[in-house]
């Protein structure tokens, strides 16, 4: 196309390169300076010159005695004086090289996206330094071209109506609609009641699509998507290793790239735009209550971002029955705390059972009834109710699981996802950059090894050598590849530092429990009778928050250390790249999280010893020890806390905090780094669409908003037999979450690139092994931490009348003080003629024949426990296959529907094809009517010669026999 100036405007037009004019853009920048082209998409670099003079007019560098020199002029014909002349020194020739790369490396990429059809809006470079922007449109010819390529696919005209449903599940649903129309977002959807076919985009067959306006027909989120494959396509030849816009961005060519919001979504005088009505009807928390525009988020955001909502939207959803009989089970032990005999028993101050002390020297006897509050306490969360609880949300997790698949189903039918094949995915900047460096290696020890065989090599063939090393960077992923060996120090130092990361989660776990043994004796040597009676509550509420915070600063440390161990391993794609860094992020988040949780469940009061014959920690500090009531309300109160605390700090200060703090860090850091500018218009313009965008964060991806959930879940599955309050915090944690991330999208960070995705990928396996995993944990939690089976073995085994009358007793075994070891003796004691005090556990008398050995009832309730571990885990585990038996994958109507689609489409398509034949048959049949025509004409023809002839011949004939005759 040749070159086309427009002098009647402000616009200058080469082929399709674009030079802003001095007004900006308009339609609040969401188009060129034209009006008409809209702005698909924004590169953004930093110029930085730093060679410059104090004026406009002279550039220039100074010696070292002061003079200057190389002076250019910028305008021809001005002398300054001389006192006003100034000069700076040159003191970045490096940089300066480097930015002049950059330069060259961005004019040469433009031009590459400009002879692919993008065409190119640009500042005019008028700043020394600063940010500058170029502003992408995609012509029609170039997103029919690249629609085409991607497959994507667009309504056609036909359409097919969707059969209502009769009977009693008409008259339900239109029950269920009306009941919940007050929830329904305003976002213009309304029912369903036909459907048009979907088939990928063709350019041969563009009269079969619903097209009534080309710049309308792909929406944004599609038109940033084309726009972004060609970027990433695009190479810059310079660079030779390097290809597309990721690659560029990663070596500082470019600062950052993004496409636009649709444009502003607070002003109440703005125009209409999805992203206002996202705002309005999603992103408030005064619409917390209404469903999520899950069709609206996915047209905007991409697919895999509106699979992450309709994810969490089923969650929260799901959290509802799971809350509602967690609150029964916790008002069941409420209401049945009166009628607990054990916790009576315990209670009971005539009982005065005489306990062993809780420490060396500094600790004394203590009774029994002291601790009547934690044990009427931990019947709220250790009854009978519990393992029902437990089933229930083992099987909850189940239908989860499965619900999802079919939420899943359906909606990627309706987002024309069910074809969706994987994209071929280009290798990531750091793995060219790797491939780069091992291509000059190889080629640097071939040189090597030819020239010490070939000693007289000419000139010419060096110089051969050096032109085919330049060019070997042009098919570098054709011929190259890293191996296992070149990942081998990547793997081994992954596996050394998560070793040590794990090893580090252990060792502040051990320093808590330090801790908490250390604060106990030093309270017990108070002479305070209140802080004596305060131990176990001091201890715990303050080891467990110090526990939360290890988690928190870990949790921050943790995130980026997997990151950086995933770039070690210089995965390929993004995709390989996301799965590596979400494995390792989960395995130390995993560890982090639960692993105090799992000490108190599982370790704590297992590995104590007995009187005589303690554990000792560093020969000083003796084992924690349960409660009176066993260690099941100390494993709530930690599960609590943690969970609580992670979700209101972590989750919803930190999201909240930490972006604004980061924006309000850049802004401040862009006004240093770009000086104020001479031109009064420029500094009073108004910012445009693209500017404002730039001041947001950035998106970084999906990983942390889904651990943050699976984190929970695991909180709600795991240790639910000792909290059956967990899923109403989490659910009341996910209605606040669900606004505030939609907030976080619409209004505070950059839009993100569109991304088609039929699944939520490696997530759902992970859910699934947690969903498994809880299955375990609480059968073990309720058969070793809670007295759940200690119960059931006394009352039909040993109790005398079966109830639980004597229980306290039974778990209770005797101690000679005589035996006590040397300087172990209370210091003071307030009680007198005491021969034996009792501890919990399960051991022969001292008067026994085998002393102090683990009595019968011991291996009764061992062999119980293991056998009710056994039958849980293998009731719950078919229970679940039952139900996912049960529940299909594929909705009916949904499956009905697909059948339909797919054979009416057939039939459009044959149709198509009819036509055609049709019409070729038309063709021909005209064609063999004008053949026949014309072969008659030339008959016809033919015919009046041959008589003409005949009638020449006679005559001859007869004239010469008339002369014969002469």
């Amino acid at each position: 196309m040749p070159p086309f100036y427009s002098t009647g405007s402000h616009i200058l037009v080469i082929n399709n390169y674009f030079e802003d004019s001095e007004e900006g853009g308009t339609k609040n920048g969401l188009y060129f300076s034209d009006g008409k082209r809209k702005i698909d998409y924004v590169l953004v670099y930093q110029n930085r010159k730093h060679t410059s003079l104090s004026t406009s007019e002279y550039s220039g560098a100074t010696v070292p005695n002061g003079t200057a020199t190389n002076l250019h002029r910028s305008k021809p014909h001005k002398q300054l004086p001389e006192h006003e002349q100034e000069v700076v020194l040159d003191v970045g020739s490096h940089h300066e090289s480097v930015e002049e790369e950059r330069r060259t490396r961005r004019e040469e990429f433009e031009k590459n996206a400009m002879e692919n059809g993008l065409e190119i809006e640009k500042d005019k470079e008028s700043k020394t330094q600063g940010t500058s922007y170029v502003r992408i449109h995609a012509p029609w010819h170039v997103l029919s071209r690249e629609a085409e390529f991607l497959k994507i696919k667009v309504q056609t005209k036909k359409a097919f109506e969707i059969k209502q449903e009769d009977g009693i599940t008409a008259k339900v649903n239109s029950i269920w609609q009306k009941f919940t129309k007050p929830l329904l977002p305003k976002v213009g959807q309304s029912t369903q009641t036909g459907k048009h076919l979907s088939h990928p985009f063709t350019r041969d067959k563009m009269h079969l699509y619903n097209i009534t306006n080309k710049e309308t027909f792909f929406d944004s989120a599609t038109r940033s998507r084309i726009v972004y494959e060609i970027l990433k396509q695009t190479s810059c030849p310079t660079a030779r290793y390097n290809m597309g816009i990721t690659t560029l961005i990663a070596n500082g060519v470019y600062d950052s790239a993004y496409p636009l919001h649709d444009g502003d979504y607070e002003e109440s005088d703005s125009e209409e735009n999805e992203r206002k009505v996202l705002y309005q009807e999603w992103a408030r928390y005064g619409v917390f209550y209404k469903y999520q525009p899950i069709d609206l988020i996915r047209k905007y955001f991409g697919e895999k971002i509106g699979l992450y909502f309709a994810w969490l939207g089923l969650y929260t959803q799901l959290l509802m029955p799971a809350s509602l009989v967690g609150i029964i089970v916790f008002f069941y032990g409420c209401v049945t705390i009166g009628n607990d005999i054990p916790s009576l028993e315990m209670c009971d101050e005539q009982n005065n059972f005489t306990m062993c002390p809780l420490c060396d020297k500094s600790c004394d006897y203590w009774y029994l009834s002291t601790a009547c509050a934690t044990a009427r306490a931990s019947h709220l969360f250790d009854n009978p109710a519990t393992v029902f609880f437990s089933i229930f949300m083992a099987l909850w997790a189940t239908l989860f699981l499965e619900s999802w698949k079919r939420r899943q189903t359906r909606l990627c039918y309706q987002w024309d996802l069910t074809s969706l094949e994987e994209e071929e995915e280009h290798p990531r900047p750091e793995y060219e950059t790797k491939l780069f460096q091992k291509k000059l290696l190889k080629e640097k020890k071939d040189r090597n090894q030819k020239k010490k065989q070939d000693d007289h090599a000419t000139g010419k063939n060096k110089w051969k050598d050096k032109v085919l090393s330049a060019m070997g960077g042009a098919d570098l992923a054709e011929n190259e590849k890293l191996t296992w060996r070149d990942r081998v120090p990547g793997y081994l130092g992954n596996f050394v530092s998560i070793l040590f990361m794990i090893g580090l989660t252990f060792s502040a776990v051990f320093g808590v429990i330090i801790y908490r043994i250390s604060l106990a004796a030093a309270m017990a040597m108070s002479t305070n009778e209140s802080t004596k009676s305060n131990i176990r509550v001091t201890v715990t509420a303050t080891a467990v928050i110090i526990n939360l915070l290890v988690i928190i600063i870990l949790d921050e440390i943790y995130g980026t250390v997997a990151e950086w161990l995933t770039k070690m391993e210089v995965p390929k794609t993004e995709k390989i790249f996301e799965e590596r860094l979400i494995l390792k992020a989960f395995l130390l988040k995993f560890v982090n999280s639960y692993a105090p949780i799992f000490y108190v469940a599982f370790f704590k009061g297992r590995f104590v010893g007995r009187p005589g014959r303690y554990v000792y920690i560093f020969n000083d500090y003796r084992m924690e020890e349960c409660a009176p009531g066993g260690c099941l309300m100390e494993l709530c109160i930690q599960l609590s806390i943690i969970m609580l605390g992670k979700q209101l700090i972590q989750n919803n200060l930190f999201e909240i905090g930490i972006p604004r703090m980061k924006k309000l860090f850049r802004k401040l850091k862009d006004e240093r780094a770009e000086p104020k500018e001479s031109n009064n218009s420029s500094a009073t313009r108004q910012p445009q669409q693209w500017e404002l965008e730039y001041n947001l964060e950035p998106f970084t991806g999906l990983t942390p908003e889904y651990m943050e959930m699976i984190v929970q879940f695991g909180f709600v599955t795991l240790f639910v037999a000792s909290f059956p309050l967990a899923p109403l915090f989490a659910l009341l944690n996910n209605i606040i979450e669900i606004r505030l991330d939609a907030r976080k999208f619409v209004a505070e960070l950059r839009r993100p690139d569109a991304v088609r995705a039929k699944d939520i990928g490696i997530w759902y396996n992970i859910l699934s092994g947690m969903g498994k995993f809880s299955v375990i944990i609480n059968a073990f939690v309720i058969a070793i931490t809670s007295d759940f089976i200690p119960r059931l073995v006394y009352q039909y085994m040993y109790s005398d009348d079966g109830s639980m009358h004597g229980f306290v007793n039974h778990t209770l075994s005797y101690f000679n003080i005589s035996e006590l070891l040397q300087g172990t003796h209370p210091q003071s004691s307030h009680f007198s003629n005491i021969k034996v005090c009792r501890y919990k556990d399960y051991r022969e008398p001292p008067w026994s024949d085998h002393a102090y050995t683990y009595s019968k009832q011991y291996w009764a309730v061992l062999a119980a426990r293991m056998t009710f571990v056994i039958i849980f885990q293998n009731l719950v585990m078919v229970l679940s296959e039952v139900l996912v038996w049960l529940i299909s994958d594929v909705p009916k109507d949904i499956s009905v529907r697909m059948k339909k689609e797919k054979s009416l489409l057939v039939d459009v398509f044959l149709k198509e094809e009819q036509k055609k034949v049709n019409l070729i048959e038309s063709f021909l049949v005209q064609d063999r009517r004008k053949q026949k025509l014309k072969n008659e004409a030339q008959k016809a023809q033919a015919s009046s010669f041959t008589q003409v002839a005949r009638s020449q011949r006679s005559s001859f004939t007869s004239v010469s026999s008339r002369h014969t005759d002469v």
